[in-house]
């Protein structure tokens, strides 16, 4: 086993440290590379496109009520604040701390009949970063399936070499743990997104990229010297189809941490004032743009990291706080990608682990009125939106609708499972596609392989 200790993230709100390191050798390959998941793999290479993925990620529950799906006809408890808006599509209104994201609907859809039926943070995270149940919830919070991002760095690696495939921005954490249900689990945590930190401090440098103690780039830039950490493995392993993997992942390792390409992507000093602006000078904003250098510059599937959204209460406080953040960054990034050619190959999502109540709550969160502040909404998995667009998705469509309450599905209800499926299908991977358990059972990555075909 050859280890690149690639330094220590900061703290997150669990308390803990998390490392970051590239780890080339064998260790949880041998539950994904047989050879005939390699050969299927091989044989399926030409329906893969040259396509990237930003996931953004609303940590903590965002609501539709107050967002894509508003309810002006409800009774005030239910509708909400604020005002919904007309947008350059006819018939599809967001609110009004949309106004920006109003004038670029034409380049993204909304699915509003997403449902998981769960309010539980961690079963609602689990089922939407890895479309499982397997009774993961608060009392059993450990990752029980690779996470999306992860399958699709084992599957596809970056676009370019010398970049990482799978990276997040400014951290990957779900619900407080971190990788959290974004990590590779039983693929292995080769296929854990490397993390970049803040990219809104000032003089943003990634510290992962520093190599472990006693290597140096001389050493690293013998090839040679480097492949003999390898050769005792490998002649283990002719023959049963897991070399393969051992040496793509070893190839892309070297050219991640010598070469200048990362290095480059990273600097995110070289974009204008006038763009970095645009995005939003806050982490939200930075790290949206930093994504989609990455994307640029070759990684397959980049994650962004939007924390804080379990408004139990003040509600009013926070959106009007959150929302003009989301509503800047989003907009940005969609123009961002247009204005460069980029929004064909890239595929943008939004979305968190699952909604908010459709009645509002009265502030008190157990206890008297108001006693908490101002009224919020708790959670809420029976109904749920998405924004997709980019990467060949339509734009200016909405997918499915909620009763007059938005408690639930009317039309057209889409599981975790639809919304993975469409962006394996914007990648050109096989929904079908299987993996094996710990046990070596072959296990469908998706319950329901079907995309979203009114997004196509």
């Amino acid at each position: 086993m050859f280890r690149l200790d690639l330094g220590s993230s900061g703290r997150y709100c669990d308390g803990l440290n998390r490392r970051s390191f590239l780890q080339l050798g064998v260790a949880g390959m041998a539950a994904v590379g047989v050879p005939e998941l390699l050969r299927a793999k091989e044989a399926s290479q030409d329906a893969r496109k040259n396509t990237s993925v930003i996931l953004i990620w609303l940590d903590g529950g965002p609501g539709h009520m107050d967002m894509y799906d508003m309810k002006p006809d409800a009774p005030a408890e239910y509708r909400g604040i604020w005002r919904p808006i007309r947008t350059k599509v006819p018939g599809f209104d967001v609110t009004e701390l949309f106004p920006k994201q109003a004038q670029v609907t034409d380049k993204f859809s909304v699915v509003r009949s997403l449902y998981h039926n769960t309010g539980d943070h961690f079963a609602g995270g689990h089922r939407m970063l890895t479309t499982k149940d397997m009774g993961v919830a608060g009392a059993n919070t450990a990752q029980k399936f690779p996470g999306i991002g992860a399958i699709v760095n084992r599957e596809l690696g970056p676009r370019v070499k010398g970049m990482p495939g799978y990276t997040a921005t400014p951290h990957a954490a779900s619900i407080g743990l971190a990788p959290g249900y974004f990590g590779g689990h039983m693929i292995g945590k080769q296929h854990d997104p490397f993390v970049t930190g803040d990219p809104s401090v000032p003089n943003f440098q990634v510290r992962n990229l520093n190599l472990a103690t006693g290597l140096t780039l001389e050493k690293m830039e013998d090839r040679k010297g480097l492949l003999k950490h390898f050769d005792s493995q490998r002649a283990s392993l002719e023959g049963n189809g897991t070399a393969e993997a051992l040496d793509r992942f070893g190839q892309e390792a070297y050219e991640f941490v010598t070469g200048p390409t990362a290095r480059e992507a990273f600097n995110i000093g070289k974009e204008p004032t006038r763009l970095r602006d645009a995005y939003g000078r806050d982490s939200w904003g930075q790290s949206t743009l930093l994504a989609r250098r990455l994307v640029e510059a070759g990684s397959t599937f980049v994650t962004v990291h939007f924390g804080g959204w379990d408004h139990h209460w003040d509600l009013q406080k926070g959106y009007e706080n959150y929302l003009p953040k989301v509503d800047r960054a989003v907009s940005a990034l969609f123009t961002d990608l247009d204005d460069r050619g980029l929004l064909d190959t890239t595929l943008v999502v939004l979305c968190g682990e699952f909604s908010r109540t459709p009645k509002m709550n009265d502030g008190g969160n157990g206890g008297a009125p108001m006693s908490m502040g101002t009224p919020g909404r708790d959670h809420w998995g029976n109904s749920m939106f998405c924004l997709l667009g980019g990467g060949g998705v339509k734009g200016g469509r909405l997918v499915g609708s909620t009763d007059r309450l938005g408690a639930a599905p009317k039309s057209r209800a889409v599981t975790p499972s639809n919304i993975h499926a469409t962006i394996y299908q914007v990648l050109g991977i096989d929904p079908k596609l299987q993996l094996l358990d710990p046990s070596g059972r072959p296990t469908s990555v998706l319950d329901d392989p079907e995309p979203i075909s009114e997004l196509f």
